[in-house]
């Protein structure tokens, strides 16, 4: 049995960690740098929101801190919710039977990140999501994103467009390893991403690009 003081640590912890974010705020004239405005912007991008529903849309929303090395999905553990980056590092990653690791997805900022379909389909993970630096992120439920697009339809159609787009970014990934070489796939991931190259340990970038730490030395120089 759980100890009861270890179980009110964990709850306390938590919610130290996570911000209800408050109504009545008007985001959008918050500082230009802040991460409200940049996700009002984000969302603004797909779907035409107003202030006033901004600020209905994020009542919603919570804010979370996570500590280098936190969870965000964890293998074999119900997936409740998905994460827009709004400072920091995550990284989808899966150990194999014969511990080779390998990488789904780097999120940094104005990324989102969940294990889609165990979030979609409330399922179990299928593989780990895990902070590569200290992060902050803004996140959903998947109960409070049905009750948002119930309530503000013009969020079912964001929520699916940023699916599509997740989708098929995945399926230009997959292409990309099925068919270009080493060098190109690091040229690619450069240009998509030229500002994580520094923030990402040599063992995970060469898991991404499916090489030995050797080829990816090569691959730098």
């Amino acid at each position: 049995m759980a100890n009861p003081k270890n179980a009110l640590i964990l709850v306390l912890n938590f919610l130290y960690r996570t911000i209800r974010i408050a109504k009545n705020i008007n985001y959008t004239k918050l500082n230009e740098t802040s991460e409200f405005y940049l996700f009002y912007k984000h969302i603004a991008k797909f779907s035409s929101i107003t202030e006033g529903e901004f600020d209905d849309i994020m009542s919603y929303f919570s804010k979370i801190t996570f500590k280098k090395g936190d969870n965000l999905a964890k293998l074999g553990e119900k997936v409740n919710h998905t994460y827009w980056i709004s400072k920091g590092l995550a990284v989808s990653n899966y150990i194999d039977n014969l511990g080779k690791e390998h990488i789904m997805q780097f999120a940094n900022e104005g990324c989102w990140i969940t294990d889609q379909q165990a979030f979609y389909n409330q399922t179990i993970a299928i593989f780990d999501i895990v902070c590569l630096e200290q992060t902050e992120a803004i996140s959903i439920s998947f109960e409070n994103r049905e009750k948002l697009c119930a309530a503000i339809p013009k969020m079912e159609n964001f929520f699916r467009r940023k699916a599509n787009d997740s989708f098929v970014k995945q399926q230009k990934r997959l292409l990309t390893y099925m068919t270009n070489d080493a060098t190109e796939r690091f040229n690619l991931l450069l240009k998509e991403y030229p500002d994580l190259i520094q923030r990402i340990s040599k063992r995970k970038l060469a898991a991404y690009l499916g090489v030995s730490r050797e080829t990816l030395s090569r691959l730098k120089r």
